[in-house]
Formats: C-alpha cells, structure tokens, sequence
C-alpha cells in the first residue's frame, strides 16, 4: 500500500467511524456530517428513495438512518434462498439486513467493513433485530477477509468508489465467489476524469467524489478482474446523493453494475 493509498483509507474511516458515533448520539445529526451528502441534500443519507417502503417495512429507524448508499443493488442482486451473500463496505449493515430476509434461514450473510465504529454499530442493530444469518467482519475491501469461492453473490452499495486501489477490489471480490457467482453493486461512477489536483484532495475522495472512475474504467477493472456479462442495469445523476456537480471535472452518476464469475 503506497502513502497516498494509507492516507485515503485514514480520512474515510475517521469520516465513517464519526458518522457511526453520531448514529449512537441523538442529540448529533447524522446527515449533516455526512460523507456522501451536502447540507443542501440532507435526506440523500437516510434509505428514503433507494428502497422501497416494502422492503424496509419493519427495519428500525437505526438501521435505515444509517443507511449511505446510492442506490438498491438488493433487488439487482436477485437474491434466492440459501445463498451465502457478501457486502463489501456493509456500514451500519442495512443491505446485509434486506439480503438476510430473502436468503432465509438456509442462507448466510457477511459483512465486511474497516471501521470499527460501524462494525459495532452494525452488530448493535444485528442484536435488536435478532438475525440470526449475518455476521460482520472487520477488514479491508482490498484483501477480503474471506476464504476462496465461498460466496454466491457480492453487493456493495456507494462503497468501491471510496476505494484507493479498486482493482485489487475487484481481483478479491473475483477471488472469493463460487465460479458461476454473481456481483451487483451501486456505486458512483463518472463520465470523464477528474484531474490529479483533484484526485489528491483525500476529504473529497472521502465523499464519494474524487476516487470515482469513468464508468467505462470501471467495467474494464471488472473485466480485467476476471468478471463477464457485465452489464449497466441504470445510471442516473449523482445530484441528489453528493449535492451540486463540482465546478470543474466530470459529471457524476449513480450507477447500478452486474456481472459474473464464468463457471
């Protein structure tokens, strides 16, 4: 791992680890000190409009208030039951929660994320809610803490972005499924490239901003991974979950992503 690569995973877990803090505090706003949202998209953190209402019923608001995604890559996931499902960078666990319920008893899920803060916090609502099919793993999304070709589905929701080194990501993530195995992910992507000035600024690349790829790169790491059948399910503008398009540089987008493992 190079300087730059260490100082990125630092700046995103202090930011995390603080959002999982507050999460613990009522009396601290979790969405104003978010790091994918603005102040002017104060709801954009919470699972309102990634979801929808059916697939939340029934969740607490400790779970979907923690939710930081982009976007719903269960439903891309077409989860069936007894599948064992991995969630790279799983939060405050609310993908891992929605994957549990349609495995089913059968089936097993992991999470893995590198903060503590939110390994804890995930634990906490595994507790309240009294799953019995998740477990959280503490780990970086580069070197998966996971054996070779245990896994039937990967998801990640706005999390590989937050990435230094995305195609050791996508290596682990190959590594790890069953051959025949799928990934769905919701990330933010870009069209076009942002300048290395701006790569450099580590608190922007900690807000979903600066370590987004094109979306062409992207799907050309998932390949170079190993990963076929790729395919865009959607894409949309990343207004509403990063606030206003930065001045200068590529346009952002929340992407949906499938592919697979060939048998």
């Amino acid at each position: 791992m190079t300087t730059k690569d260490h100082e990125i995973h630092q700046v995103v877990r202090q930011r995390y680890g603080s959002l999982a803090r507050q999460a613990s505090d009522p009396d601290l706003s979790i969405t104003s000190a978010s790091p994918c949202c603005s102040e002017e998209t104060t709801d954009c953190c919470a699972s309102s409009g990634l979801y929808s209402a059916e697939m939340l019923e029934a969740l607490p608001t400790d779970v979907t208030d923690l939710s930081l995604g982009c976007g719903d890559p269960v439903t891309i996931a077409e989860l069936h039951v007894g599948e064992t499902v991995l969630d790279l960078g799983s939060g405050g666990g609310i993908d891992c929660f929605l994957a549990a319920r349609q495995v089913g008893p059968e089936g097993h899920v992991i999470g893995v994320d590198m903060t503590p803060e939110m390994i804890a916090r995930a634990n906490a609502n595994k507790a309240n809610l009294g799953m019995t099919n998740v477990e959280f793993r503490q780990g970086k999304i580069e070197a998966l803490p996971i054996a070779d070709e245990q896994i039937d589905v990967i998801m990640s929701n706005c999390v590989i972005n937050l990435s230094p080194d995305k195609a050791a990501v996508f290596r682990e993530a190959f590594r790890v499924l069953k051959p025949g195995g799928r990934v769905a992910v919701s990330d933010i992507v870009t069209q076009g490239d942002f300048s290395p000035e701006m790569r450099a600024n580590a608190d922007q690349w900690a807000a979903c901003i600066t370590g987004a790829v094109d979306v062409r790169e992207y799907i050309a790491l998932m390949r170079a991974a190993g990963f076929a059948d790729i395919t865009v399910v959607d894409k949309s503008s990343a207004e509403t979950i990063i606030g206003p398009q930065p001045q200068q540089g590529p346009q952002l987008f929340s992407a949906r992503i499938t592919g697979h493992k060939p048998t």
